[in-house]
């Protein structure tokens, strides 16, 4: 069980959601611009796909690291707004270099390298060259799963430790494999998928429908060997983002399934989030629910903008009630992520005061290109929302 459980009564979203009006349009038009006047300050580089910003400097990354796509992701994300030809441009650059992720069958990580950009890239063109790359990332991503554990590896490091490691991240994906069986009529993709969050939502869950981070299996036995963290401050606490990541993933499961217990476990972790007794009067949670020095601890706004993405694609899955709560404390992030407290302006960022890792002691209260690239996401969500 988690260091803090939620009561009964808790297991209601407790926090009464306050309708903000935030103008997605008018930021998305700002971000769009800023973003055009960045890329004359961001060099293209295969080596250094922007990731962080540390000791004034931009700091980026090879196409191996699980945050390879999200640059050019976010570029298509703000291309598909704005129209700007610069930003498509510099999105089928970048992602140039992430391509020959499709076939890095060593990571679970090929929906965020290969398919943010990929399939944002097919969604917004209809081009089927982008299709062919994430088709083929899904065929190479389903070679890391175990008929007999019935869920995806997600890490093959630290075998020392951990005999298969299935990470709640590894939800994240999963949308990229429901994608090709609709692209392929390949029943495999879709199946695998399923069957994942299935045994997730068997194994990784607590009672109060938090969620541990890492769960290992024994290769023989199929049996749980053990369950805790990497990233969070104890194997027994929330860590935020790992929250984020199990509502997003089962919004996008439910989506894709209709398997109902897929929303359920969606709405309890909204749930979980929203009552939880540690979560700031501004929604931007700290790094870790129970950590230990609240409220001294560093926020983690890239959880806030992933929760936000997620809230807006649950939000079309449930009735009006739900619907309109999700969609006001998801506006309620955007607007409070908005704030001079959480904003910056240094190439290409938009976004201070996530967290990468405390535990591995990187990324501590810095802008992370995620946190930018979910950000955006959920603005064109808060967008499409207000016209439905």
């Amino acid at each position: 069980m988690s260091c803090i459980q939620a009561t009964k009564a808790e297991k209601e979203v407790t926090k009464a959601p306050i309708k903000i009006e935030i103008d997605p349009a008018k930021r998305l038009d700002e971000l769009s611009l800023r973003m055009v006047s960045y890329l004359e300050d961001i060099p293209l580089d295969s080596t250094e796909i922007p990731r962080t910003y540390e000791k004034g400097k931009l700091v980026g990354t090879k196409s191996k690291s699980w945050t390879s796509g999200f640059f050019p992701g976010l570029l298509w994300n703000l291309y598909d707004y704005s129209k700007k030809h610069e930003l498509k441009d510099a999105a089928i650059k970048w992602q140039s270099f992430v391509e020959k992720e499709k076939y890095d069958g060593g990571t679970h990580d090929l929906g965020f390298k290969v398919y943010c950009p990929f399939g944002n890239a097919y969604e917004i063109t209809g081009d089927e060259m982008y299709r062919d790359v994430f088709v083929t990332a899904a065929k190479t991503l389903i070679t890391r799963y175990d008929e007999n554990i019935k869920a995806l590896r997600s890490w093959d490091h630290h075998a020392d430790v951990w005999q298969y490691p299935v990470i709640i991240d590894n939800m994240m994906n999963l949308e990229m494999l429901f994608e090709t069986t609709i692209e392929t009529g390949d029943s495999i993709y879709h199946n695998i998928a399923e069957q994942h969050a299935l045994t997730t939502l068997q194994n990784h869950f607590r009672d109060d429908h938090s969620s541990y981070h890492v769960v290992s299996y024994d290769t023989l036995s199929a049996k749980i060997e053990m369950k805790n963290t990497h990233q969070g401050f104890s194997h027994e606490s929330a860590w935020s983002r790992g929250q984020a990541w199990g509502l997003y993933g089962y919004a996008v499961a439910y989506k894709y399934t209709g398997r109902k217990e897929f929303l359920a476990q969606a709405n309890n972790i909204a749930d979980y989030i929203f009552s939880h007794p540690n979560l700031p009067a501004d929604l931007i949670p700290y790094w870790d629910y129970n950590a230990p020095d609240i409220p001294n601890e560093p926020r983690d706004v890239s959880a806030a903008a992933v929760t936000a993405s997620g809230l807006f694609a649950l939000s079309k899955l449930v009735d009006n009630t739900k619907r309109e709560k999700y969609r006001n404390l998801a506006n309620e992030l955007l607007s409070n992520l908005s704030k001079e407290e959480y904003q910056l302006n240094v190439a290409p960022f938009f976004l201070k005061h996530s967290v990468g890792s405390i535990p591995g002691k990187f990324e501590v209260d810095a802008p992370i290109i995620y946190s930018e690239y979910y950000y955006v996401e959920a603005l064109k969500r808060s967008l499409e929302s207000k016209s439905l």
